[in-house]
């Protein structure tokens, strides 16, 4: 069995190339809209493995409203990322135009993890 995390975002096109650059993805399945100004499907691979998949949302959530109450509604975690450089890239990345809920610290599970509220309205937790 697998699962295969789908997320709906408001410009989708931008999110994809933003999520390809922040966790070294590429992009390996694409159907876009008639128009082609968004994603009806698009999926990402990182190493040959499914990452995470996403569309254009229908009815999108008003993302200042998220970043102002700091919802975390769902996380996606993206563990074992290799290296304290691979959590400060996607970190700076994810971080730009979104909202840090904890800046990179230390647990006692990982010592190096953050998490942050995309410009996009998703959450993440990412670590070491």
């Amino acid at each position: 069995m697998k699962n295969y995390t789908q997320v709906y975002v408001k410009n989708s096109f931008e999110a994809a190339e933003m999520y390809c650059k922040a966790f070294g993805a590429e992009i390996t399945f694409e159907v876009k809209n008639d128009t082609e100004t968004a994603y009806v499907h698009c999926e990402l691979s990182v190493n040959g493995e499914g990452f995470l998949a996403l569309g254009e949302a229908a009815n999108p959530c008003d993302i200042n409203l998220v970043h102002k109450m700091k919802w975390e509604t769902m996380t996606f975690n993206v563990f074992e990322m290799g290296s304290e450089e691979s959590v400060y890239n996607a970190f700076n990345i994810l971080s730009n135009g979104g909202v840090i809920i904890n800046p990179i610290h230390e647990v006692p599970w990982s010592k190096c993890c953050a998490t942050v509220i995309d410009k996009f309205g998703v959450c993440w937790w990412i670590s070491i």
